[in-house]
């Protein structure tokens, strides 16, 4: 039996339901929630505009104030640094975001590194990826966020369970793995170079794919069953000369033997961008500073 589909989007509106809840409880209370967020223009930023653009209108639509701070085309990382300075000292701001790409020459480790952890909403300052390994109360990386609530949302209990992800990055990998430790689940932490890689991926109950490599994971990859979360976003171009994206999972293979499985897109994407807003809120209830 193929394997049943995680549909970000559903679960995506579903939690924007929640939030604008929120949102509206907070208004009433004289709370108004607000998103501030950074654009350093590069030069070529269609994509950050349009991107910047869908925010403004989803916060609207859930009753979040969001201001956009437009730096213009050959900024430095000065500026840059001195304006999330400037929203991390204002008492009126409680979450911030910056948007990438940064412009050329400019160290984004090193801009989000000054974001306040308490004002950090996309949870990438590295204090907040720190606090991970603690359990302590942090604004955890979106994306990171958006797999364990899809994992949640199979009903799988994670405790004593075996989880492989494949793929160790700062901001999804890592992160992932440690908050799949916090639920007392057995992890592994690989990548695509790892030796005989499917000795793991096939005892796998829940199977992260990470790596930024276009169906890597295959069909003989996968535990009969197994709940495979699709993190992989990849622009590839088919025999047609078309471009299209996929995940890191051969997706039409992997779903005849999965128990679970996210599609690309429509799967962890939406619930990223959601994740992020549910931080906005999440600071906005702590008072943010």
């Amino acid at each position: 039996m193929p394997a049943r589909l995680l549909d970000g989007k559903a679960l995506a509106e579903a939690e924007k339901r929640r939030i604008a809840e929120r949102a509206g409880a907070l208004r009433s209370a004289g709370r108004p929630v607000r998103l501030d967020a950074v654009l350093a223009h590069g030069g070529s930023d269609a994509a950050s505009m349009v991107y910047a653009d869908n925010q403004r209108k989803m916060c609207a639509d859930l009753g979040i104030d969001y201001r956009l701070h437009e730096l213009p085309v050959g900024c430095r990382a000065a500026e840059i640094a001195e304006q999330v300075e400037r929203l991390n000292s204002d008492p009126n701001v409680h979450a911030v975001m910056v948007h990438m790409p940064l412009p050329a020459g400019v160290d984004a480790y090193g801009v989000q590194s000054l974001i306040a952890p308490e004002k950090d909403v996309e949870g990438v300052n590295p204090a907040n990826i720190g606090n991970i390994v603690y359990g302590r109360v942090s604004l955890a990386p979106c994306t990171a966020l958006a797999v364990l609530k899809m994992i949640d949302a199979t009903g799988l209990e994670l405790k004593g369970k075996f989880a492989v992800c494949v793929g160790a990055s700062d901001i999804v990998g890592k992160p992932v793995a440690v908050m799949l430790m916090r639920r007392e689940a057995t992890v592994v932490s690989c990548t695509k170079f790892t030796e005989e890689i499917t000795l793991l991926t096939r005892r796998a109950d829940v199977l992260v794919a990470a790596a930024g490599s276009p169906g890597l994971i295959r069909r003989d990859w996968v535990r009969e069953g197994a709940i495979v979360i699709d993190v992989g976003i990849n622009r590839v171009t088919g025999a047609d000369g078309k471009t299209r994206t996929v995940g890191d999972v051969a997706f039409d293979e992997v779903r005849e033997v999965a128990g679970w499985i996210t599609p690309v897109p429509g799967g962890v994407g939406p619930v990223t961008v959601v994740m992020l807003l549910d931080n906005v809120l999440a600071s906005a209830e702590r008072g943010g500073h």
